[in-house]
């Protein structure tokens, strides 16, 4: 499998497990050094983000991904993807978002991890 392939792996198994709440592979997929900036600014660390998600301030329902931009430099890389998620967040109702996450990722090991991400809408 190609790093692009891999990435966009990841990818849609960060969603998955957003949305079934599996926190054991959110932490997996997350380098220790994770941070999440939010569209309204807020930043969380990956302990934050993760007990957000498990304890229902964050809840994902479903995601359509719609487009995934992947450029490669070695060890790091960006990941600009586009999906319509479906979900419920800081005690919001229930909407579907045009949300855009862009990722930087590096490779440890030989495995790429998640290592910050910020969240728009497109």
């Amino acid at each position: 499998m190609t790093d692009k392939e891999q990435i966009e792996r990841l990818y849609r198994e960060m969603y998955e497990a957003m949305i079934g709440k599996d926190t054991a592979t959110l932490n997996r997929i997350h380098a220790d050094d994770f941070v999440l900036t939010h569209m309204t600014g807020m930043r969380q660390s990956k302990q934050e983000y993760i007990h957000s998600i498990a304890d229902g301030t964050l809840n994902y329902y479903s995601a359509e991904h719609e487009q995934m931009d992947i450029k490669v430099n070695g060890d790091r890389a960006t990941l600009t993807g586009r999906s319509r998620v479906n979900a419920a967040v800081f005690g919001g109702g229930r909407h579907t978002w045009a949300l855009q996450l862009t990722f930087v990722l590096s490779k440890r090991g030989g495995c790429w991890f998640l290592t910050s991400c910020h969240a728009s809408t497109y």
